[in-house]
C-alpha cells in the first residue's frame, strides 16, 4: 500500500471511527497532553498540596481539563473493564478527547494481553493507541549493528501480531519515531505491514538526537500520522556532541506552525498532543565512536549539519537543569512549563 492509498483509507476509517459521544477532532480542538508531561507528579514519590500526585487516567482527565487542554494521551495497562467505563464517564462528562499509550506483543502468548488492553482502551474512548518497538534510546541501548536488526525484526513480528487485534476492533495503533527509528525506516517497516490500522505518531523533536532535520522527519512521516507529540526543542554544544532539551513551546528552533500545518494537510483528523518534559538535558554523544554502531550507511556529513545548527541556535539562556531543585520547585516548573506550552498553543498555533 503506497501513501496515497494509506490517506485514502486512513480518511474513510476517521469517519467510519467517529462516535457521537467523541468530541470531533476538527480545527478548533484545544491541544491535549501527554502523561509523560507530568513525568514527576504522575505516581509522584512526593507529597504536595499544591501539586497532588495522579494515581490514575481519572485525576489526570480532570486536571487537564481544569487548565484548558482538550485531550490526553495516557497509559493503558491492567485496566479493568470497570475502570475503562469510568474513564469513558469521565471523559465524556469533561468533554475531552482520549488518547491511550500501549505496549505490543513479542510473542503469540502476549497477543490475547494485547487485546483485552485494546478493548479496555476502545471502551474508554479510545480509537487511537500510541507505541514503541524499542526499549530505550537507540545509540544508548543498541551497541552493534547485529543488535539492531534484531530489533528490526522483532518489531516487524510485534506489529504483525497486532494488526489482526487493531484490524479486528477498528483501533489505530501509531507508532512513536523514539529515538529509534529514523524516518525513513520507519517508513520501511510501515510498508512491510502495509495497514490501514497501522501509522505513526510523530515525535517533533526526538530525531534531532539521531541527526535528522525535523521538518524533513515531519514531512517524511506526515503521510502516515494519525497522532503527534508536540514539543520544541533547545540545543547547546558540549565536547562529545550537543545537549538536547525540551523547552516551552515558541522559545526552541523548530518550526511549529509549519509541522502542525504539514501534520493537518495529510489528515485533518490528527491531534495534537504536548509531550513538554521538564528534565535536566540529554546528552547526545555524537562525536564518539559508540555513537554510531548502529548507523551503517548514514552519512557523517548527517552529523556537520546538525553541529552547524547546535552552533547557530545554541539556547541563549543556556540549557535549564531541573535535577537538583527541591521538589516542590521541580512540581511547580513542570506545572508553569506545561500551562504556558498550551497557552503558547492556543494562541500561536490556533489549537484552541
Amino acid at each position: 500500500m503506497d501513501r496515497r492509498e494509506f490517506l485514502q483509507r486512513s480518511a474513510v476509517g476517521a469517519l467510519a471511527l467517529s462516535l457521537p459521544e467523541m468530541p470531533a477532532f476538527l480545527k478548533g480542538v484545544p491541544m491535549g497532553v501527554v502523561v509523560h508531561s507530568y513525568a514527576s507528579r504522575w505516581n509522584a514519590k512526593t507529597e504536595s498540596q499544591k501539586y497532588p500526585g495522579f494515581t490514575n487516567a481519572l485525576e489526570l482527565i480532570d486536571h487537564c481539563k481544569a487548565i484548558g487542554a482538550g485531550g490526553v494521551q495516557t497509559i493503558v495497562k491492567d485496566w479493568s473493564a470497570d475502570f475503562a467505563r469510568k474513564v469513558r464517564e469521565e471523559r465524556e462528562k469533561t468533554g475531552l478527547y482520549l488518547e491511550g499509550s500501549i505496549g505490543v506483543p513479542k510473542h503469540t502468548g502476549q497477543v490475547a494481553a494485547f487485546e483485552q488492553e485494546v478493548i479496555n482502551a476502545k471502551e474508554a474512548g479510545a480509537t487511537v493507541l500510541r507505541t514503541v518497538c524499542s526499549t530505550g534510546r537507540r545509540y544508548e541501548t543498541y551497541h552493534s549493528p547485529e543488535e539492531w536488526q534484531t530489533l528490526k525484526k522483532n518489531a516487524l513480528t510485534s506489529l504483525q501480531l497486532a494488526e489482526p487485534v487493531l484490524r479486528k476492533h477498528k483501533v489505530k495503533l501509531a507508532v512513536e519515531n523514539h529515538k529509534d527509528w529514523r524516518a525513513d525506516e520507519l517508513v520501511g517497516i510501515l510498508k512491510q505491514i502495509n495497514s490501514e490500522w497501522i501509522g505513526v505518531t510523530i515525535d517533533f523533536g526526538n530525531n534531532i538526537a539521531l541527526l535528522e532535520n525535523p521538518m524533513q522527519l515531519v514531512e517524511t512521516l506526515a503521510p502516515y500520522v494519525v497522532s503527534t507529540h508536540v514539543k520544541d526543542m533547545g540545543v547547546q554544544e558540549y565536547p562529545d556532541g550537543f545537549l538536547l532539551s525540551e523547552v516551552p513551546l515558541g522559545t526552541g528552533i523548530l518550526n511549529l506552525p509549519k509541522m502542525v500545518a504539514v501534520c493537518k494537510k495529510h489528515n485533518p483528523a490528527v491531534t495534537f498532543n504536548l509531550e513538554m518534559i521538564t528534565r535536566d538535558p540529554l546528552e547526545i554523544p555524537c562525536r564518539k565512536d559508540a555513537y554510531w554502531a548502529t548507523f551503517d550507511g548514514i552519512p557523517k556529513a548527517d552529523m556537520d549539519r546538525t553541529l552547524r545548527m547546535v552552533r547557530q541556535h545554541s539556547y541563549k539562556a543556556g540549557l535549564p537543569r531541573f535535577a537538583q531543585l527541591p521538589a516542590e520547585e521541580r512540581l511547580a516548573a513542570e506545572e508553569k512549563n506545561i500551562v504556558s506550552c498550551l497557552s503558547y498553543s492556543s494562541n500561536k498555533l490556533g489549537l484552541k
